[in-house]
């Protein structure tokens, strides 16, 4: 479909727009002629890991407090139900997740597939109003807490102190801007802070061991403790379950890790439809992760529990928040400390590249599809802005506080997990696989325990998460409402005979008459045509093709078409079409008839009865209502000039 001239663009405009696939670079709308989007290289999956790992890997530098606040002594019991849940129910989960949705919209894109029209987008934008709660807290309260290890160090506790805000804000910033600059440069730099964080984190782990089997009366004094408070493993089995909620932060790479998933790099002969590789690397890098992690958070949470007395870990306390740097200062020095917080700083400010990776992945990929984002949500640099802004809005109105955000961030990662689970498990009786079946069944059935137990504890979350929610809907119904009269259509394909009806009437004139199919007798097109004559004061012998549109899914925005072209009762010429809207697919068929024969086309409708603002309504939710003028305003939008542009008759 060709558009006038543009000018061309500003070097402002085409860095902020590079990249972006369907929006050409003079301006140009959605269409079969707009730019192809340019091929993407992948990165090693063990890259990908420590963009994800920047993530899961820094909740080391809180989870072993958080554990030993929530269980006391029982803190490696409770770690090792996280670990045992980790590793038999979430790994198992999201590797399916990965098998099933290997583009990166994760769990979302599966429970897509089970409701649809209007249904459908609703429930996917709730989710996806979660999952912004999920990445956008992770990249305000991991900002926030490595600005609370900045303000905690001993050296800088005097002159940093009250500048919270401040520093958390300046650390959302330099993140933006990493982004900015380029998504190879933020894996680079993930893999560095990745590599040095768990390098230090064994030394310290190494350390921590030594002392503890140097100093045999910690592990005695300990079990004596533990025996005396719970009695029994089972007692203490059961008290762990209790708390686990509070200890289900120690999950929250598991979503990053499938949302990241379209940057692995996978095999050579991968194709769209079946990236085989990437399935199969993105399995390795969800097991590695969760191995990984699971032996430091079983090794911190020993270490910290019998070292550092229960006193230290309350509000307050010097390992309150950062229990595994209170050990590198005690056992290592000062210096090391330092290097120590140092890096746990880097890593906890770069927790938010695999979030801001998994929304920059994710959104685009739903919201444009539904028309509820403008065209440049497609493009990085400006979503990179905007989770920026949103994410100082969220850091002034917690006021940089990591316990006022961690019930909202804990909700939005068990929601996402609790659907992933839920997904897999559908997925599986589909499959009549009755084992898996039963396994993914009971991994639903603890997350959403966990789950509920976490909104009942925390409803704060809920209440943060719905306000995501209700801001993501009303912003995509605004968008929706303001893209209203755009071209749909990303193609048209016409098969043999439709081809041969425009081929032929391009020889005379192009009329097409847009009929609402009924019985489809003969009379139905002989009244229609006599109508038309007798409305439009046409001569006798002027020659009409029929168009017919079956509306299919109205929720949907962005849409092939293919144009069907037969012969009624021997005489009357036919196309039909099937597309979510009258008007765009009527648009998008007389712009390509004009294109293709260099004739302009005329449309012929009649006029719709009843309240416009309700045949409006009509056409915004189910894509039909007032088709004439609508079919007009989408042509007027494409083709500004009057020369050029397909006319619309209404009798």
């Amino acid at each position: 479909m060709v558009t006038t001239e543009q000018p061309p663009p500003s070097r402002l405009r085409t860095w902020m727009l590079e990249g972006l696939s369907d929006m050409g670079r003079n301006g140009g709308h959605t269409g079969p002629h707009a730019e192809p989007e340019p091929a993407h290289k992948g990165q090693r999956w063990w890259r990908v890991m420590c963009l994800t790992g920047v993530d899961y890997f820094s909740t080391l530098g809180y989870q072993p407090g958080i554990a030993a606040l929530a269980a006391g002594l029982l803190s490696p019991v409770a770690t090792l139900v996280l670990v045992v849940v980790t590793l038999a129910g979430a790994l198992p989960v999201y590797r399916r997740v990965a098998e099933e949705s290997p583009h990166g919209e994760g769990s979302i894109a599966m429970l897509e597939r089970l409701l649809s029209f209007w249904k459908g987008k609703l429930f996917v934008l709730t989710l996806l109003g979660f999952a912004a709660t999920d990445f956008l807290i992770t990249i305000t309260l991991s900002a926030a807490d490595a600005s609370t290890h900045l303000i905690e160090n001993p050296h800088l506790t005097s002159t940093l102190h009250g500048q919270q805000m401040v520093i958390t804000l300046v650390l959302v910033a330099l993140l933006g801007a990493v982004f900015l600059k380029g998504f190879m440069e933020a894996i680079g730099v993930a893999v560095v802070l990745v590599a040095v964080y768990l390098a230090l984190n064994t030394v310290v782990v190494i350390v921590g061991m030594w002392h503890v089997l140097t100093e045999g009366h910690v592990v005695t004094d300990w079990t004596s403790a533990l025996t005396t408070e719970h009695g029994n493993v089972f007692a203490m089995i059961g008290v762990s379950l209790l708390v686990f909620p509070k200890l289900a932060l120690g999950l929250s790479g598991f979503e990053t890790g499938v949302a990241v998933m379209p940057h692995v790099e996978g095999d050579e002969d991968d194709t769209e439809e079946n990236p085989k590789g990437r399935i199969r690397d993105t399995k390795k890098l969800l097991t590695a992760a969760a191995l990984i992690m699971s032996v430091f958070l079983i090794a911190t949470s020993f270490i910290t529990t019998v070292l550092i007395p229960e006193k230290e870990f309350k509000s307050g306390g010097q390992a309150n928040g950062r229990a595994l740097a209170y050990l590198s200062h005690e056992y290592l020095g000062n210096a090391f400390g330092t290097v120590y917080d140092v890096s746990t700083i880097a890593i906890l400010w770069f927790a938010g590249a695999s979030a801001m990776a998994g929304l920059l992945n994710l959104m685009p990929r739903y919201l444009p599809r539904y028309g509820m984002a403008p065209h440049w949500a497609r493009a990085v640099r400006p979503m990179v802005i905007v989770f920026t802004l949103v994410a100082f809005l969220v850091t002034w109105i917690f006021d940089a506080s990591v316990d006022a955000q961690g019930g909202a961030y804990a909700t939005g990662v068990l929601v996402l997990m609790s659907s992933a689970a839920i997904a897999v498990t559908i997925s599986a009786r589909r499959a009549q696989q009755r084992n898996w079946t039963i396994g993914f069944a009971a991994v639903s059935a603890v997350l959403l325990y966990v789950t509920v137990a976490n909104v009942v504890e925390r409803p704060d979350g809920v209440k943060i998460g719905a306000c995501f929610i209700a801001g993501i809907i009303l912003v995509s119904l605004l968008s929706r409402l303001a893209r209203a009269f755009e071209l749909r259509v990303t193609s048209v394909q016409l098969d043999d005979m439709a081809e041969r009806f425009i081929r032929d009437m391009s020889h005379r004139r192009i009329r097409f008459l847009a009929n609402e199919p009924g019985r489809r007798d003969k009379a139905e097109y002989r009244d229609k045509i006599e109508q038309m004559r007798a409305d439009n004061d046409l001569p006798e012998q002027e020659d009409f093709i029929f168009v017919e549109v079956t509306v299919t899914d109205a929720s949907e925005f962005e849409s092939g078409m293919t144009v069907r072209g037969e012969v009624l009762h021997n005489r009357y010429r036919v196309l039909t079409l099937e597309s979510s809207s009258v008007p765009n697919a009527l648009a998008a068929l007389m712009l390509h008839a004009r294109d293709t024969t260099g004739c302009i086309p005329h449309m012929y409708f009649e006029w719709t009865e009843g309240n416009p603002f309700a045949n409006f309504l009509r056409f915004f939710l189910f894509g039909q209502g007032e088709v004439a003028p609508v079919t007009r305003e989408v042509l007027r939008g494409v083709e500004p000039d009057r020369k050029r542009r397909p006319r619309v008759h209404t009798g």
